[in-house]
């Protein structure tokens, strides 16, 4: 006879079935989406209802709701999730035109075969095209600036959602700028954006751009329904991001300025837009918050700056992978980084 018990799982295992991190499920804890019970020795334990209630999170998070959107939908109210289904239909729409033009134009290949013309490789790519979970862009190549000695760095293709990282002093700042000028389009967001006048100047151009301003107003009510808090640093970051246009952005030290909750849920809303295929994205980063390695996805990618100046190389998300620990060891607690970004006034 199965006991009651035999039907509950850990959190791992609850992770593991709903393709979620561990973490995710402990901010949706945070929140009073899902109550797991409790084991006689404190882990947490979650039954078939609490499975179900965990699923219909994830899928509302996957439409692209926040937090305290998926709390509202939860409890009856749809406003928020005819919105995201807006937002996929829209989505949706775009793969369709683009499968119909990509067929239209294997047809016209087949076409100029069945009369002995040979296509180009570049039309034959064009049909190939990329599935939705898996958006690329164009590759880039180019020389390495100092400290490297000029060796050639590629990058084959380029992910949604791309994070920089290395140790003091190994180049990671140059390799960015050097990956912002080789982009077409790119914009480089250096750590100027903290500075007070320049953050000024920057917020009073977003006022005089109302759709813009309208945007970045969305995404931050979205991010402070995940947690966030609101501030210039945050705005700044935002109108980058939501601004016209599909060059990529390059920033640094994306989590300057911003509080743990905020990097948390500011992650979260990155990691909806790259599933929407948004412009791609190159993040500086040494925050834990930030570059959670146990939940990075096959839209995203890791480059290493190594301490010794080798060549950067990109580095898989798994433990004993080539550059695993050096990337690890980089990373830092949220506590840490502001600890370091903010030095004590000497009298």
């Amino acid at each position: 006879m199965t006991k009651p018990d035999d039907l509950q799982v850990i959190a791992s295992e609850a992770a593991r079935r709903l393709g979620v991190s561990i973490k995710a499920l402990r901010l949706y804890e945070q929140h009073g989406l899902v109550t797991p019970g409790r084991s006689t020795a404190g882990y947490r334990l979650y039954g078939p209802d609490d499975m179900a209630r965990a699923g219909e999170v994830v899928a509302l998070r996957a439409l692209g709701l926040s937090l305290a959107q998926v709390a509202a939908v939860l409890d009856g109210t749809s406003e928020s999730l005819e919105a995201a289904l807006r937002e996929q239909q829209g989505v949706l729409d775009r793969e369709i035109l683009e499968r119909v033009r990509r067929l239209d134009r294997l047809r016209d290949i087949q076409s100029g075969l069945a009369r002995g013309t040979m296509p180009a490789g570049r039309e034959l790519a064009d049909i190939a095209g990329s599935s939705r979970d898996r958006q690329r862009w164009p590759g880039i190549s180019f020389e390495l600036p100092w400290p490297w000695a000029g060796e050639s760095f590629e990058l084959a293709d380029i992910r949604p959602l791309n994070y920089i990282i290395g140790s003091l002093g190994s180049g990671k700042t140059r390799l960015a700028l050097r990956i912002a000028e080789s982009l077409p389009g790119a914009r480089f967001l250096g750590l100027d954006r903290v500075a007070a006048d320049n953050t000024r100047a920057a917020l009073h151009a977003l006022d005089g751009d109302a759709d813009l301003r309208q945007r970045v107003e969305q995404a931050i009510v979205w991010l402070m329904g995940d947690g966030a808090e609101r501030s210039d640093a945050l705005a700044m970051l935002l109108a980058a991001f939501e601004a016209d246009g599909s060059g990529a952005v390059v920033v640094d030290m994306v989590e300057q300025d911003l509080s743990q909750p905020t990097q948390e849920a500011l992650i979260a809303y990155l990691r909806l837009r790259a599933a929407l295929r948004a412009r791609p994205l190159f993040l500086m980063t040494r925050s834990s918050s930030i570059l959670d390695l146990a939940a990075v996805g096959p839209d995203e990618a890791i480059i290493l700056c190594p301490a010794n100046h080798s060549p950067p190389t990109r580095v898989a998300p798994y433990p004993r992978a080539p550059g695993y620990e050096a990337v690890a060891t980089c990373l830092a607690t949220p506590e840490a980084r502001a600890r370091i970004a903010r030095r004590p006034e000497t009298a």
